[in-house]
């Protein structure tokens, strides 16, 4: 869809602020939103699912790849296809109980996930 206003990524588009980030600020104003997310199963996949089948039927100025922000080679191509010129990063996993037994869960998304958000965006005059 051809557009004026800049081509932007929202990862963790899925969840809470992302999705309403999404929806009621991007879309609504006719930005050209792609979405990714890794769908993780943390929080209730339905209601991820269904966010995104809003998005979906709503907005045709959205596109959702499921993707997981630590994988950096396919996280690379997203970004040498899409040639975003806004990344707002929201994905992130979440709870303190769940990082306490699972810390590498925790490493890979918010801190390596993290990482390859900035060094993709860096790379890419982001």
């Amino acid at each position: 869809m051809p557009t004026t206003k800049p081509k932007i990524l929202i990862t963790g588009c899925a969840g809470f602020i992302g999705f309403h980030l999404c929806n009621r600020i991007l879309l609504d104003n006719k930005y050209f939103v792609y979405g990714i997310d890794s769908m993780n199963s943390y929080y209730d996949k339905k209601l991820k699912y269904d966010r995104l089948k809003l998005l979906k039927k709503n907005y045709k100025n959205f596109i959702f790849t499921k993707l997981d922000i630590s994988n950096f080679q396919s996280l690379k191509k997203n970004f040498s296809k899409q040639k975003y010129a806004i990344v707002i990063n929201l994905a992130a996993q979440a709870g303190v109980r769940f990082s306490i037994k699972n810390p590498n869960e925790y490493f890979k998304s918010n801190i390596l996930g993290f990482y390859n958000i900035l060094e993709l965006s860096r790379l890419n005059n982001i």
